[in-house]
C-alpha cells in the first residue's frame, strides 16, 4: 500500500511539473484557464461576441485570477522589439470583449511570443483608440475602393492577395 502511494505521489509530481513547463511555454500568467481557442488544451470554446459593435472574437486564453480575467494571445515567432500595433489592437479587442462578455473589465491582456511577453495595460485611452478603429473598418466596408496599408514590406510580399492587387511594394 505505501509503495502504491509513493508511486502516485511520484505521477501527481511528474504531471504537475509538465503543466506547469506547458502553462510557461505558453505564457500563462498564474490562474485558472477558462477559456482557450488552442486544440492542445481541450475542446475549442465559442467565440465571444458583442453585438453592439458586431465584435466577435477567439482569444487564445482568458485566465481568471480572483475577480479579474486575463486575455493571452499567443505569436508565434520572436518577439520584436515593441508589439505591433495590430497584435495591441487584436488584444484590446480581446479586452472589451471579455469586458461585454463577463461583465469584468481586465486590467490588461498579455502578447506572449516565443521569446519575450508584453503586458498591456487596457487603458481608456486604447478602448477609446480600439472603438475609433472599429468605426472606421466599419465605415470602409461600404466604400468602393479602400487603399491598403503598405506600411510593412515584409507583410506585402507575404499578403495572400499580391498577386491581383494593384498596390503591390514587390
Amino acid at each position: 500500500m505505501l509503495y502504491l502511494a509513493l508511486i502516485l505521489f511520484v505521477f501527481a509530481l511528474f504531471f504537475f511539473r509538465k503543466s506547469s513547463v506547458q502553462r510557461k511555454e505558453a505564457g500563462l500568467p498564474g490562474g485558472r484557464i477558462i477559456y482557450t481557442d488552442t486544440h492542445g488544451w481541450g475542446k475549442v470554446e465559442k467565440p465571444l461576441f458583442y453585438p453592439a459593435l458586431n465584435l466577435t472574437g477567439k482569444p487564445d486564453y482568458l485566465i481568471q485570477q480572483n475577480d479579474r480575467i486575463i486575455p493571452v494571445e499567443v505569436k508565434s515567432g520572436r518577439a520584436p522589439e515593441a508589439p505591433y500595433d495590430s497584435h495591441i489592437y487584436q488584444l484590446a479587442a480581446y479586452c472589451l470583449l471579455v469586458e461585454k462578455t463577463y461583465d469584468m473589465r481586465p486590467p490588461y491582456g498579455i502578447i506572449h511570443y516565443e521569446n519575450r511577453d508584453f503586458a498591456i495595460d487596457y487603458t481608456p485611452e486604447l478602448e477609446n483608440s480600439l472603438t475609433d478603429l472599429l468605426v472606421e473598418m466599419k465605415r470602409d466596408e461600404h466604400k468602393k475602393e479602400v487603399h491598403r496599408s503598405h506600411e510593412q514590406a515584409g507583410r506585402c510580399a507575404k499578403c495572400g492577395y499580391r498577386n491581383t492587387c494593384d498596390q503591390t511594394l514587390a
